[in-house]
């Protein structure tokens, strides 16, 4: 099994790359109300390594559904499909915003699958970005 540690100065790393932002579901972690996780996106369970191109911020929402998964099926074709990768893909070819930015949208195989797996439309977290927009804090980027 591969050394799971994650120095302080890789989890800085991490975290100011994310921009201070789960990178599934794009919540602020300046608005959360338990602390982000610097997460392996192959598990360690799965021979991955703690390497800046395996790890990516995570609200605990989307690291707990996660869990140790890389693939789940979409939900349109019942195909197995590999999950969103933060470092091998970006985040709008797979996803997009509906029109008052509440829900994400997966666009693709992996995006739908994605989207149903992390359950990156939680109610809370839908309310939250819907209270944000309103101020002008949501979406992030």
């Amino acid at each position: 099994m591969s050394d799971a540690r994650i120095t302080s100065e890789l989890r800085k790393f991490v975290i100011n790359r994310a921009h201070g932002c789960c990178e599934y579901c794009l919540s602020q972690s300046q608005f959360a109300t338990q602390s982000f996780s610097v997460e392996h996106i192959r598990p360690v369970s799965k021979d991955g390594l703690s390497t800046e191109d395996n790890l990516a911020l995570s609200c605990q929402g989307c690291n707990n559904h996660k869990y140790n998964k890389t693939e789940n099926y979409d939900p349109v074709t019942i195909q197995k499909v590999p999950l969103f990768h933060p470092r091998q893909q970006k985040w709008s070819d797979h996803f997009v915003w509906n029109d008052d930015y509440s829900l994400i949208i997966g666009i693709t195989p992996t995006g739908r699958a994605t989207v149903e797996t992390f359950h990156l439309n939680r109610e809370g977290i839908v309310n939250l970005r819907k209270a944000l927009y309103q101020t002008g804090q949501h979406p992030p980027f």
